[in-house]
């Protein structure tokens, strides 16, 4: 049995950047109003008869004259999410509490900034010697490694404690605030900006393709009908910071990691990696399934995951559960994914408000009934997340009211 959380940790602030918009306004209006953030695919050269999740306003962004050096799409989108909803007054109240070094950069991606390497290699030169090598502009070797991102947002925020780059793919921005948890009550740090930011390129949608995983409709997850998932790109961000004393507002609770390793890209088939995650997470909370009020699902609309999920949930909460997956308003964001859902299931805690399941209609019934796909409105007082990731890893978080 994992320990309790040492101490619950508050949450400063935390925001989301999808392609229902920027910020947590957006999100809330699209929850609420329930309009999807999915398009046809328009993105590349030659796009694949799909739907995407894609965030507008991302080729527009210029980033500070200081920062020139970082250009990519991926950090294009990190910085637009970096200005909202009091993100950076929160680092500047934790850097002034603490001091720059003491806290920490923890990030979440995907693919990273692989989108500028892919155009790298397109547009290779070839020298008068015969050799080949990427133009100018893109000999960048910082934007063209996995780090990329923490690398940026260190850059970025100013921040000079430990910066670390998780990638264990569509778990990798949960993950960060268990990592988070870790530094801080091992006592490297007092606070941490964590967070996750992937963008849409040609080896998430060909590869995801080539795997036979993309839907050529929008995703329905938990649907009878489902085929295949919508990608998507988005960032988010939260600040963390150790409780100290009475406190208010939201927090988190607890964390729950496994790694069962049954297949490179198919989960364990009685969801055994799943259940230990969100078993880990309730007991690291100290409190009972009975008690979540909310459960943002991964259900990623593909045939295996979602009935893998929705039974290893079954076995664990009662039917009153309100469970949902809100991949039908951004897209399965991959290395975001954690992030974004994170903040959906803030919201649920701040606002009263329980996404259902959007595009879904048709009940599998192999699923439980704590799968909802219609909106609802309560009070609760806590909310949980799920993400998945390829190889078995798996993370689910909780999240509670202080107080």
């Amino acid at each position: 049995m994992p320990p309790d959380l040492a101490s619950p940790l508050n949450i400063l602030a935390y925001t989301a950047t999808t392609a229902v918009g920027a910020g947590l306004n957006a999100q809330r209006d699209a929850l609420r109003t329930r309009r999807s953030g999915l398009r046809r695919n328009d993105f590349g050269n030659d796009p694949l008869d799909c739907w995407i999740g894609r965030v507008d306003g991302v080729e527009e962004v210029v980033l500070p004259s200081h920062l020139a050096n970082y250009a990519c799409r991926n950090n294009a989108l990190a910085w637009m999410a970096l200005q909202q909803d009091g993100i950076n007054t929160a680092i500047e109240q934790v850097r002034d509490r603490y001091g720059a070094a003491r806290v920490a950069v923890v990030m979440g991606t995907s693919t990273s900034s692989i989108g500028a390497t892919e155009e790298a290699y397109a547009r290779l030169e070839t020298d008068t010697d015969g050799n080949t090598h990427f133009p100018a502009d893109l000999q960048r070797p910082h934007i063209h490694t996995p780090h990329a991102l923490g690398d940026f947002v260190q850059a970025a925020t100013g921040l000079h404690g430990p910066c670390i780059t998780v990638a264990t793919a569509c778990s990798s921005s949960a993950k960060v605030f268990a990592q988070a948890a870790r530094l801080i009550q091992a006592g490297l740090v007092d606070a941490a900006l964590v967070g996750g930011v992937d963008t849409l390129c040609g080896s998430v949608l060909f590869g995801f393709n080539a795997l036979q995983l993309v839907a050529p409709t929008p995703c329905q997850p938990f649907d009878a009908r489902r085929v295949g998932l919508s990608l998507g790109e988005a960032g988010g961000f939260a600040v963390l910071e150790r409780a100290n004393g009475p406190t208010t507002g939201l927090q988190l609770r607890g964390y729950g990691e496994s790694s069962d390793a049954h297949h490179m890209s198919a989960p364990h088939p009685e969801g055994l990696g799943a259940r230990l995650a969100m078993q880990a997470a309730l007991q690291r909370a100290g409190i009972s399934a009975a008690d979540v009020g909310y459960l943002n699902l991964h259900g990623t609309s593909t045939p295996a995951n979602d009935s893998i999920e929705a039974a290893a949930v079954a076995t664990l909460f009662p039917a009153t559960l309100h469970a949902s997956s809100t991949k039908g308003w951004t897209g399965h964001t991959l290395g975001a994914a954690g992030i974004v859902e994170t903040v959906i299931a803030l919201l649920a805690l701040n606002d009263g408000l329980l996404p259902g399941t959007l595009n879904s209609e048709i009940p599998d019934p192999a699923c439980g009934p704590q799968i909802r796909f219609d909106n609802a409105h309560a009070d609760i007082r806590f909310a949980m997340n799920n993400s998945f990731g390829f190889g078995g890893n798996n993370c689910s978080l909780v999240f509670g009211k202080a107080g």
